[in-house]
């Protein structure tokens, strides 16, 4: 196994970026896995949540370039990076959805790197970049949930027309109102204590 860090390949360049359009990756055999295992746990939710997971592998793949270790390490963390708001009940839900990424890692995907899993799962809203190990990569999925979290307002240089051709081909299916439930819902019946939880608890500088 390759260690975390400049092992890894490097992110396709800035320039070649501009150039590639971002592309809706509908099927990817890490996801197809490793999310069965959990679905149970969302309950209705599960396709929303799958679809945000496609629409965020989408848009990382295209920040990251032509790096399949990479590619395997954010589809096994994306699988993960939000499941403690279902299996936990869990507003500050990083920790234990980093848990659970862990224990299927440790049982099913030793060949992952256990630092590089969790560091995608815990700095996706961080609001500045990632500066430690393999941080094209992790910034990568920070970037690309940014987009799909915000409905396209913040972008990283992806144009309103690519989010909206990814969300066509990757429906979003009501998952901000969902969260806004779960905010409600976790926090009984306080949907702006749940909203302040979430913010002092998962969103990073």
């Amino acid at each position: 196994m390759e260690a975390a860090g400049p092992a890894l390949q490097r992110a396709r360049p800035a320039n070649l970026q501009a150039l590639a359009m971002v592309v809706p990756i509908l099927f990817d055999p890490t996801v197809e896995r490793y999310l069965p295992l959990i679905a149970e746990a969302f309950g209705p939710d599960f396709i929303a949540y799958k679809n945000h997971i496609y629409r965020v592998l989408s848009y990382a793949s295209h920040f990251l370039g032509d790096n399949p270790g990479g590619r395997e390490h954010i589809a096994f963390a994306l699988v993960f990076h939000d499941v403690g708001m279902w299996t936990d009940h869990e507003l500050a839900y990083l920790e234990p959805s980093e848990a659970a990424a862990e224990r299927m890692r440790a049982r099913h995907a030793a060949h992952l790197d256990p630092l590089l899993v969790a560091n995608i799962i815990h700095w996706h809203h961080k609001l500045m970049p990632f500066a430690g190990p393999d941080a094209e990569i992790v910034n990568a999925v920070r970037q690309a949930d940014w987009i799909d979290a915000s409905m396209g307002v913040v972008r990283h240089g992806v144009s309103r027309r690519e989010v909206a051709e990814i969300e066509a081909a990757i429906p979003v299916l009501g998952f901000p109102t969902m969260l806004m439930r779960l905010a409600k819902d976790l926090r009984h019946g306080n949907r702006l204590a749940g909203l302040w939880r979430v913010l002092s608890r998962v969103y990073k500088l």
